[in-house]
């Protein structure tokens, strides 16, 4: 009695939503927006994906090609629908720009390979354009290169207002959307293999805790994206930290004051969703599992509820996972995380909510033992939770079906009123029988 009970909560929750859906037909295989959902080709769509930053930088190689195909190989096999990744390595051990609009040509290459892949295998890709940290660079590069162009700058948040500095980025932008394919022939701003791009992997001004200074930055450069591609999504690349626009919801971030503002930041001209990441085991040190969890649940109830009711936009949790690195690290602890974040996604999805998918931190091939940072999943050696993922995919692809089915019914009742109509129209003022 309680199964069919849920059965048709579920059904009057996907009834009262059905409306909104039956309105978009798009066809071209871009990912768009309307309201709180991502609508692909008519029917919502949901992320189910994961992080794998290292996709270009082994593609670049062609020997070591064979482990982005394995990559995407095995998440297809488990569903997985979305894969993020880095459109930039600045400077450094094999750049993919070595100097300020200055690119290496194999580690575009080795980009294009990876694009080409996610196309293969049926998935979408979303693609940061710069970095927050050192590693590839980031926006300490971008610092360095105009201070050799006599540039005087104090800090690495120099990046975020120097003139220069943003020029460079721009450059950047131009160069990855103006990009053409040399495996598929399309050039990325026309690509629909490609989800979204963001701005920045992590975005944070300590220098600013006003918030100000990111979000001109942000505005600035979603308004030049945008001026470039009209096809893709954009997001900021933020973790989901609340600022000074929210000040009662601020008490429930970690003790960080970093410069972004989780509701100001998304609601740019532009910004077309919403990001958080969830690190517990980072953001609360010193803390057990249980209040990492009910920090946990806290931090996703808030943003999906503020996507919803304030941003009007759909949420994805871009970054999430557990480390065995930590003291008393246990798989089991780790799956309970997964399942929170999945159960949180799913539980807003069926009900037509603004959480639109979850992607993991991250996901290697086998053979890849210097990748590992700690969060890593490599799939056939992590049963567990590799089965936690795939009924995930699972999930979120029945709601999918479900949607898509009711609103081709909603379709074939439209065709029939007018039909009805049609034979009403012609037949007005005939006798009709004897």
């Amino acid at each position: 009695m309680k199964k069919h009970l849920a059965s048709a909560i579920f059904l009057i929750f996907l009834v009262q939503n059905i409306c909104f859906f039956v309105e978009v037909e798009a066809g071209d295989g871009f990912i768009r927006t309307r309201g709180i959902h991502f609508m692909l080709n008519g029917d919502p769509f949901y992320a189910n994906g994961f992080n794998a930053y290292w996709l270009m930088y082994v593609a670049s190689d062609p020997s070591q090609r064979s482990k982005v195909s394995a990559a995407f190989k095995e998440a297809s096999s488990h569903g997985l629908t979305v894969a993020r990744t880095w459109a930039f390595s600045d400077g450094g051990y094999k750049p993919l720009q070595y100097a300020p609009g200055s690119y290496n040509a194999d580690m575009f290459k080795g980009l294009d390979f990876v694009i080409s892949e996610a196309r293969r295998y049926g998935m979408k890709v979303v693609l940061s354009l710069a970095n927050n940290y050192e590693s590839f660079g980031g926006k300490k590069q971008y610092v360095k290169w105009a201070r050799s162009h006599g540039q005087y700058l104090n800090s690495d948040d120099d990046f975020f207002r120097n003139p220069v500095v943003k020029g460079y980025y721009k450059n950047h932008i131009r160069t990855v959307l103006n990009r053409y394919n040399t495996f598929t022939g399309v050039v990325y701003k026309n690509d629909p293999t490609i989800m979204a791009w963001e701005l920045m992997n992590e975005p944070r001004c300590t220098s600013d805790s006003s918030g100000r200074t990111i979000q001109a930055w942000a505005t600035e450069m979603a308004s030049y994206v945008k001026s470039i591609d009209r096809n893709h999504l954009l997001e900021v690349g933020l973790e989901g930290f609340y600022g000074q626009s929210t000040p009662q919801r601020r008490t429930l971030n970690p003790n960080f004051d970093i410069g972004t503002d989780f509701i100001a930041n998304n609601r740019i001209p532009g910004i077309d969703f919403a990001t958080a990441h969830a690190y517990p085991d980072q953001w609360i040190t010193n803390s057990n599992d249980q209040a990492q969890l009910s920090f946990l649940n806290n931090w996703l109830n808030s943003h999906i509820q503020d996507a919803q009711y304030i941003l009007r936009k759909p949420l994805l949790i871009t970054e999430f996972g557990k480390s065995w690195k930590d003291s008393g690290f246990s798989s089991y602890q780790r799956d309970l995380l997964y399942n929170t974040v999945y159960y949180k996604i799913y539980s807003s999805a069926k009900r037509g909510g603004a959480a639109a998918g979850g992607l993991f931190w991250q996901l290697l091939s086998e053979g890849m033992d210097s990748f590992r940072d700690g969060y890593e999943i490599v799939l056939s050696q992590s049963p567990s939770t590799a089965n936690l993922i795939a009924q995930q995919s699972h999930k979120l692809y029945q709601i999918r079906k479900i949607f898509s089915r009711m609103r081709n019914i909603q379709r074939w009742k439209r065709a029939k009123a007018a039909r009805r109509g049609d034979w009403t129209d012609r037949n007005r003022g005939r006798r009709i029988g004897n």
